[in-house]
């Protein structure tokens, strides 16, 4: 496997713009490997606090990001568990950071090199208390040298589906807890967040968490190690909504439009929690849209709160015509246009043309579609 020396010429060679081929002659057989770490570093961003860690395309497609694996760890430390096993590490990000707040962790993929990623990973991090095992998680003699108070997995999901299913992930939590059942009744899955959850056969709190105002995860805990039945957390905030059924149902619909329009977190959309959410929102807010991209809700008074993906204020509403639009945007003074309509990919540039034409301003408005009127908003 390649050493640090390597990708670290590959970083060089990337940064420069240089064709990476030329590597062959001084890393061998190797040199592919060492500009796919080097690229996923390039790529990850601030995904991580480190910029040194190892992994591949793939593996940094599915790491937890470390704002994520920082707050569930925190999360499992108060439930008084000491020990976890993570059936399916990957390159080790969430296991990693569980085991900083645990006595004794076990890491185990079926891909040797992801193991080695995990195990490199472990020592950047300076965590030493975790046994890898590169094998099978489901094969007896895997499940035998395991003596965990918790199982955790992180599945892999097929990239086409069409519906999320248990039996489709990799591998499967049905399988795992069929498994794994001797040995503990504490479970954490990883779900795809769209998944239904009437499809899952036990009991336990579905946790939708928001990354900086997009869905990110949707953890499963086994009662146990459940609080609620759904919850919604809003990272980096660490805001939190729990699911409250004693709550009385204020959550209304309506057709007028307010001078405000509050965009609510797609955790909270997922959770059902917007009941909850409307409890603790001042004045008297009410739904005005929902579809797979958004939720919102309007009302007549201006509310910032950190459980609000965001704040706009009310422009105007007009017919919804590009020439029509444009004109109230000439008239405030307005220069760019996000539409947050359902369009085809194919028709939004020529769509957002058309309403941006001539325009010389410095705002920034927003476009809502709702009854075929355009909503016309400027965030807060």
């Amino acid at each position: 496997m390649i050493e640090e020396e390597g990708v670290k010429l590959a970083l060089e060679v990337l940064r420069k713009g240089r064709n990476p081929k030329g590597l062959g002659a001084k890393l061998g057989k190797g040199w592919e490997e060492a500009v796919e770490i080097a690229r996923a570093r390039l790529r990850a961003g601030n995904k991580f606090s480190r910029d040194d860690l190892w992994m591949d395309m793939e593996g940094l497609r599915y790491a937890t990001h470390e704002a994520v694996a920082k707050y569930r760890s925190e999360r499992l430390k108060k439930s008084g568990v000491r020990s976890l096993a993570d059936v399916s590490c990957g390159v080790g990000i969430q296991l990693i950071f569980y085991a900083m707040n645990l006595d004794r962790a076990w890491g185990i993929d079926i891909d040797p090199r992801r193991v080695e990623y995990a195990r490199r990973n472990a020592e950047k991090y300076g965590v030493t208390n975790i046994e890898f095992i590169a094998a099978d998680s489901l094969s007896p003699e895997t499940v035998g040298r395991i003596d965990a108070d918790v199982v955790f997995s992180d599945p892999a999901r097929p990239p086409v589906a069409p519906e999320r299913k248990l039996e489709g992930l990799l591998p499967s939590p049905l399988d795992i807890h069929r498994i794994y059942r001797e040995k503990t009744d504490l479970f954490i899955f990883d779900l795809p967040p769209q998944i239904r959850r009437e499809k899952i056969p036990w009991k336990g709190e579905f946790e939708y968490i928001d990354l900086n105002g997009a869905l990110n995860r949707l953890t499963f805990y086994f009662e146990g190690l459940a609080r609620t039945e759904r919850s919604a957390v809003l990272l980096p905030a660490g805001m939190r909504i729990e699911s409250r059924p004693e709550l009385e149902n204020v959550v209304g619909w309506t057709n007028l439009v307010g001078h405000y329009l509050y965009e609510i977190s797609p955790a909270v959309a997922y959770a059902d929690l917007i009941n909850e959410l409307f409890h603790l929102l001042p004045g008297n807010p009410r739904m005005l849209l929902k579809d797979k991209r958004r939720v919102i809700g309007t009302g007549s008074d201006e509310i910032k709160s950190e459980y609000l993906k965001r704040t706009y204020a009310v422009v105007d509403v007009v017919p919804f015509h590009p020439v029509r639009i444009n004109d109230i945007l000439r008239r405030e003074g307005f220069g760019k246009a996000t539409l947050r309509v359902s369009v085809p990919d194919s028709e939004y540039w020529s769509l957002r043309r058309r309403i941006e034409s001539g325009l010389r301003g410095d705002r920034r408005a927003f476009i809502f579609e709702f009854n075929r009127k355009a909503i016309i908003a400027e965030p807060l």
